[in-house]
């Protein structure tokens, strides 16, 4: 049985990539800072072995592995941390927090996966960036940095451990009705302006990103690495589409 592991597996798309690797055969690490979350997943799965782990800890992340055991085949960096408002009122302890758990955490994982993986010669990381670290979200502070900056970290793990067999992608969600969102869009006002901009006309699911990681996982992505593949219906490239145009002359 392949083994993989979760980070951020309490709720949201963490849970629902863990439940997808569930059913297609995976034993799952589900790991999470809070308990009572990942506990409550693992009495619904089976295969599911529920870790307590802080990943900005190297020793809390080490633990972690070893009571899982065993080289893990998949590793899907998934925990994060958003601290909301301007820059200009952003404090230097939420940005650094943001920056500990988003980047310095995703690098101290990746790293003790991939130092195990190396000896199998063979395993797939997925990172989890965002469409905030490809064009900035005003008002969401030090996230859309740490976002871009783990797709920019994806490209050179891809590079580095790729010799290993090792291959190292990401996944860029866009309005994802899930997890930190979540309560965002419980409002259907902003459901509705933000679903009706999305070119599919429609928000995306944990499903939708839970998808798009397993296939990165798969043997049908044996050759891809290095890559940031948006989940986000196309309104990444919709920005022109949003924005008013007169027809030129005789049109």
């Amino acid at each position: 049985m392949k083994k993989a592991i979760v980070t951020g597996a309490g709720g949201g798309i963490g849970a629902c990539i863990t439940e997808l690797a569930v059913n297609l055969g995976y034993r799952v690490a589900a790991i999470d800072v809070q308990p009572g979350s990942v506990n409550e997943l693992a009495d619904r799965l089976d295969n599911v072995i529920p870790l307590i782990a802080d990943i900005t800890d190297p020793e809390s992340v080490r633990e972690a592995f070893d009571v899982f055991g065993g080289v893990p085949d998949l590793l899907v960096n998934n925990a994060g941390l958003v601290r909301f408002g301007p820059l200009e009122d952003l404090s230097v302890q939420d940005f650094q927090d943001v920056v500990n758990v988003n980047l310095v955490g995703s690098f101290i994982v990746a790293k003790e996966a991939a130092a195990r993986m190396k000896t199998a010669g063979s395993g797939a990381i997925v990172n989890i960036t965002s469409m905030g670290g490809i064009h900035p979200a005003p008002g969401s502070g030090a996230y859309g940095a740490t976002k871009s900056g783990l797709a920019q970290m994806t490209q050179l793990m891809s590079v580095e451990w790729g010799p290993y067999g090792i291959r190292v992608n990401a996944v860029a969600p866009g309005f994802i009705d899930a997890g930190m969102s979540a309560p965002f869009f419980r409002d259907q006002a902003v459901r509705e302006q933000r679903g009706g901009g999305v070119p599919l006309r429609r928000l995306g699911t944990a499903e939708d990103v839970a998808k798009a990681v397993m296939f990165l996982a798969s043997d049908d992505a044996a050759y891809i690495s290095g890559q940031e593949i948006a989940i986000d219906g196309g309104v990444i490239n919709s920005v022109l589409a949003q924005l008013p145009r007169e027809r030129p002359a005789g049109q």
